[in-house]
């Protein structure tokens, strides 16, 4: 997996409008951009699905494995793996620390988005 650049991973980490573009079916068209949240833990960018793995934007982004986001001022080509779930406890102490103040926070740090927090790279 390659870094993330130190500004960027800045930039993204401090936006709250990240928009994620996983490959349709056919592995070049990049799907309609969908807002979601976004934390870093440990130098690692971290999404969830708020509506779990039956998600239109996770499903894409598990079978296809790439695509787009634009955040932070930045539009990048990315790849997408699953969380490595010992770290559930720190992603989610990320989301309640990034968004605190949010009513939209409980449902994010549940089961559901819980198994769906997919881990984004810089392509290449």
């Amino acid at each position: 997996m390659a870094a993330w650049p130190a500004p960027v991973l800045a930039a993204i980490a401090g936006s709250d409008d990240l928009h994620i573009s996983p490959f349709r079916a056919d592995g070049v068209t990049y799907g309609t951009p969908t807002w979601i949240w976004s934390v870093v833990v440990d130098g690692a960018l971290y999404v969830r699905a708020r509506n779990g793995v039956r998600s239109r934007w996770h499903r894409s982004a598990m079978s296809q494995r790439a695509g787009r986001i634009s955040a932070g001022g930045h539009t990048l080509d990315v790849t997408f793996t699953p969380a490595d779930a010992s770290l559930t406890d720190a992603i989610d102490a990320a989301y309640r620390a990034k968004y605190a103040d949010s009513r939209y926070l409980p449902p994010m740090v549940s089961a559901g988005p819980q198994a769906a927090t997919v881990r984004i790279d810089p392509a290449g």
